[in-house]
């Protein structure tokens, strides 16, 4: 991955997620978001499982944090949210 911090990237929320690897899994991860929601930054990683590593930066206003967790629940990929982790703070997110 190549980039670095941007100050268009307001809002962000890191997010790790398992994708199952079968047709109409990202679509389904597309359609469910919000219209005003913009993915900053997305990187997938598969090494020949039946999931893809999927890291997904999201701007989402504060305004929209219960839809968001209703978002996450009704997906039902498994995730990890990593905007607190030390080393996106140091290197991605705007300080």
């Amino acid at each position: 991955m190549v980039g670095g911090r941007s100050a268009l990237a307001k809002d962000e929320r890191l997010l790790r997620f398992v994708f199952p690897e079968r047709p109409g899994a990202l679509m389904k991860f597309l359609s469910m978001m919000r219209p005003g929601w913009n993915i900053s930054l997305f990187h997938y990683r598969n090494q020949g499982a039946d999931y893809g590593r999927i890291l997904v930066g999201l701007q989402v206003p504060e305004a929209d944090n219960q839809a968001f967790a209703e978002f996450l629940e009704a997906l039902a990929y498994p995730f990890v949210e990593e905007t607190q982790n030390p080393a996106y703070r140091m290197f991605l997110q705007q300080q």
